[in-house]
């Protein structure tokens, strides 16, 4: 693997491309998509709607959870995850912004 020299980068840019390769897997945003459609889930929801193994789907809530666009809590044997709204909408302004940057140009290229 290459060195990704992100210090090369500021701290927005470090953070906006964590996100993105975060969400950059199929299966990640089919489990934010049943999140958002069903509003919260129990992980075994989320093993018989998207028909990975059990093992995988823990990894890709990992990951999710790790940048904060969800949140879980205990009860009892299982873990219920719902999308947190506060991150998500901070990620949305922040893809907004990105892509609000452009004002184009006839023939720019």
């Amino acid at each position: 693997m290459g060195i990704t020299k992100s210090e090369m980068f500021n701290d927005a840019q470090n953070e906006l491309a964590t996100i993105a390769k975060v969400l950059g897997h199929p299966a990640r945003i089919a489990i934010l998509e049943y999140l958002l459609e069903s509003q919260s889930c129990i992980c075994g929801d989320l093993v018989n709607e998207i028909g990975l193994a059990q093992p995988t789907i823990s990894q890709h809530l990992k990951e999710l959870k790790k940048i904060g666009i969800i949140q879980g809590s205990i009860e009892g044997t299982s873990i219920c995850y719902c999308i947190n709204p506060e991150k998500w909408s901070y990620i949305q302004q922040r893809f907004n912004a990105l892509f609000g940057q452009l004002t184009p140009k006839d023939q720019c290229c």
